[in-house]
């Protein structure tokens, strides 16, 4: 599964793969369940919430990868980061 991989990469590549994860999310790409879990938490409060799909057995590997993807859409921004160099952060400290 793609979210071990994480173990091996750099601050930088996990950063980058959290905010794919969130922008998908955020932008409801593959599903509403962040805006519904939010709206059955702490807008209406009913705890009710209504997952696509229903139950967690019904969620495959297929569908947990494409929040692992990058977004497509020419309008959206990869996460960037200042070039700085090892000796730039430790001179800081």
């Amino acid at each position: 599964m793609v979210i071990r991989e994480g173990r091996g990469q750099s601050l930088e590549q996990c950063l980058h793969r959290d905010y794919n994860i969130c922008s998908h999310a955020l932008r409801r790409t593959f599903g509403n369940d962040f805006y519904e879990g939010t709206r059955a938490k702490l807008i209406d409060k009913d705890n009710k919430p209504k997952w696509v799909p229903s139950k967690l057995e019904l969620v495959d590997d297929e569908i947990v990868d494409q929040y692992f993807m990058n977004v497509n859409d020419d309008e959206w921004e990869c996460l960037r980061f200042a070039d700085r160099s090892d000796s730039q952060i430790v001179s800081r400290l």
